[in-house]
Formats: structure tokens, C-alpha cells, sequence
């Protein structure tokens, strides 16, 4: 019952984020004018910004002007919708599923907008650290000192990595990388090195495909990837940690 319940909320929430994700970066208040179309500025029935559903009745296109509807909307809307219901679903404890929701709430704009803008704006990332550490004094102050040392460590880490090699490493990265630290706290490790990981395979594809000075040159925006690395530390990263640890560390 809670999972369903989180589910259909994260549907919600995911509509609200749909918003964030178009304004945010276009520096628009995320409060007023109420949804509209964005093509012909009609504003959106309440019948039809019902989460996905909508979208599907609608084939996808505005009821008044016809325009397409991008995918992105129902993508973010599911999307937000699985993962909430995924962290109620794994996780015990108010501070568990609190820290963990908060997280892909913000995760998923974080990604959508670093992928179309190129920014992962401090509107979001600056409100996420201080978010993550309300609640986790709040909700577990035990194990806030490990978080606040996670967050350090990991912002640290890519804020030398970026004063390395100017260029291939934002500022909005770093701070992101503090933020998913704040959260999770010792799994932070395997998040980031999933990142790179996967940041690493997709290069060599581009590469691959464009060629060595075609693909270098190539921006490819890494917070997608702090995202997806985040996620997955999210449920397995304590198993990760402790796999490693029993592996190479005995």
C-alpha cells in the first residue's frame, strides 16, 4: 500500500518537476503562470496534466494548437513515479526513505536539465545539500557526521579533478557530487565510480564514432551520470561497499 501510494505521489511530483526542469534554467518562477502549453501559451486543464495518462489520450500533441508534446514529460513523470516507489519499497526507516526520496527528487530535474542546458543550476544543487542535511540531523543525527564527511570528500575530490583539467569538469559537478554525498553518505564511493565508469564508456563510443578530435572536443555533460551512479548507489551501494571490503580488503 505505502509503495503504491508513493508511486502515484511521485507521478505528482514528477508533473511538478516537469516544471522545474523547463523554468529553472530559463530562470522562470516555477510558481506563476500555471502550466501552459509551450508552443501556443494555452494554459493546461487540470484533465489534461493528469500524469501520464494524459499524455497518452492525447497522442502526445496539445489539444488546442496540435503541437507535439515532448516525451520527456510522461519520461520524467514515470520515472519519478518508479523510483519513489522503489526507495519505500527498499528502504526502512523515516530517514531512510526521507533522504532517499528527497535525492531522486532532485536528481531527475539535476539530469534532465544538465543534458538540454549543459548547467546544473545552484537553484537546485545549493537548497539539495542544505536539504539533505535538515533532514538527516533530524531524522538521523548519528550518522550525519559520516554524511557531512561523505559530501566534503566527494565535492573535494571532483573540485581537484576540475582544477586539473579546466573544462572537463563543471563547478555544477562538483557541487552535485557534494550533494549526492550529503545524502548518502558512505556509498557516495561507488556512486562516483559508477559515473566515471559510464562517463568513460560513452566517451569512447563518441569517440569511436567521430574520431579521436571530433569526439574530444565533444561536450558531454557528466551530471546524467553522477545521477545514474547516485540511483544505483542508492539500492546497492552499501552491498557494493561491503563486497569490495570482503574482496580485496581480507
Amino acid at each position: 500500500m505505502e509503495t503504491a501510494f508513493a508511486g502515484v505521489l511521485g507521478a505528482m511530483i514528477g508533473s511538478f518537476l516537469n516544471v522545474v526542469t523547463h523554468r529553472v534554467p530559463r530562470r522562470l518562477s516555477i510558481v506563476a503562470p500555471s502550466s501552459r502549453c509551450v508552443s501556443c501559451s494555452t494554459p493546461i486543464k487540470p484533465y489534461d496534466n493528469i500524469p501520464v495518462l494524459s499524455y497518452l489520450l492525447l497522442r502526445g500533441h496539445c489539444r488546442h494548437c496540435r503541437a507535439s508534446i515532448s516525451p520527456r514529460y510522461p519520461l520524467i513523470e514515470a520515472g519519478t513515479a518508479g523510483l519513489c516507489a522503489a526507495v519505500v519499497a527498499d528502504r526502512s526507516g523515516a530517514a531512510g526513505i526521507a533522504l532517499g526520496v528527497a535525492m531522486v527528487l532532485l536528481l531527475v530535474p539535476l539530469a534532465f536539465i544538465d543534458l538540454e542546458h549543459r548547467r546544473l543550476p545552484n537553484a537546485i544543487t545549493l537548497p539539495g545539500c542544505a536539504l539533505a542535511v535538515i533532514l538527516g540531523s533530524a531524522l538521523d543525527p548519528a550518522g550525519e557526521p559520516t554524511r557531512l564527511i561523505a559530501g566534503a570528500g566527494a565535492g573535494g575530490a571532483l573540485l581537484l579533478a576540475a582544477l586539473a583539467h579546466p573544462g572537463g569538469m563543471g563547478m555544477g559537478d562538483v557541487k552535485l557530487a557534494a550533494m549526492i554525498g550529503l545524502f548518502l553518505g558512505k556509498p557516495v564511493i561507488p556512486a562516483i565510480l559508477i559515473a566515471l565508469i559510464c562517463g568513460v564508456l560513452v566517451g569512447g563510443v563518441v569517440i569511436a564514432r567521430r574520431g579521436v578530435k571530433d569526439g574530444r572536443r565533444t561536450a558531454i555533460p557528466f551530471g546524467p551520470f553522477l545521477a545514474f551512479g547516485a540511483v544505483l548507489a542508492l539500492f546497492a551501494g552499501s552491498e557494493i561497499l561491503h563486497w569490495y571490503s570482503t574482496t580485496f580488503l581480507h
